[in-house]
């Protein structure tokens, strides 16, 4: 159980722009939503394995206190941490998560949003899906020089995409600015026609992420940044931003 809760707050709280989560779970899955509140990045993910104990609809908000106890070194060996339910309407519903050390000396419990909640404030959030036009799969090294541009340019919130060739180039300003641009992957089949631009911030946060990563973007004005932390699938969609 706390190894899916880090590997969630990792994946979302830990990212500076994803406060609340929602879960939606069975028998067969366990679905993990997310939304930014300036709509920059929607998060659609499963857990690899479904959670028994997170069946139902709820929220997980504030997440940076679930973050401190998960933290907690209280709760590093032999802790109790379990998910509590209750009856509601004739239904058993998970309504928190109780944390207590070896000794049971020590103890705190965090409590869920109700599905009607969580619904009203993320009813907006499924993405429909697009035509992938550009496929990468991120390196180190490109990451890396990422974060040199990425530095180089701090002036720049935004950066655009351009698929040139086989070549996908990022490029920081233009002609009237002080400017930037590097090769971010060789040998990419795919064109793209328009010219969009993704935020700084945000996908540098997605890319220093652990886990395999593939890279996809629309002509239509979409990113797709999937990333397999072994233990779930994420994915997070960027709608294109102005210049």
């Amino acid at each position: 159980m706390k190894d899916i809760l880090q590997d969630i707050v990792a994946h979302t709280h830990a990212l500076g722009f994803l406060n609340i989560v929602k879960v939606n779970g069975d028998d067969a899955q366990t679905g993990i939503d997310s939304m930014a509140e300036d709509r920059s990045v929607i998060l659609q993910a499963n857990t690899k394995t479904a959670q028994i104990e997170m069946k139902g609809t709820f929220g997980m908000p504030n997440l940076n206190k679930l973050d401190i106890h998960l933290k907690c070194p209280e709760y590093k060996d032999g802790a109790k941490i379990d998910v509590v339910t209750a009856d509601r309407n004739g239904s058993t519903i998970p309504v928190g998560i109780h944390f207590e050390n070896q000794t049971g000396d020590f103890k705190n419990d965090y409590r869920f949003m109700n599905a009607e909640i969580i619904n009203e404030k993320l009813k907006t959030i499924k993405f429909k899906g697009a035509s992938w036009d550009v496929e990468v799969s991120p390196t180190v090294a490109s990451i890396q020089r990422f974060k040199l541009q990425a530095t180089a340019n701090a002036e720049e919130t935004v950066f655009t995409v351009i698929a040139d060739g086989n070549d996908v180039k990022f490029k920081f300003g233009d002609a009237s600015t002080h400017a930037g641009e590097f090769i971010f992957a060789t040998g990419i089949p795919g064109k793209l026609k328009n010219e969009w631009a993704w935020p700084v911030a945000q996908v540098m946060a997605i890319l220093n992420l652990s886990g395999d990563k593939i890279m996809r973007i629309s002509d239509q004005g979409a990113m797709q940044i999937a990333v397999d932390s072994g233990l779930a699938n994420y994915e997070y969609i960027l709608p294109a931003q102005s210049k």
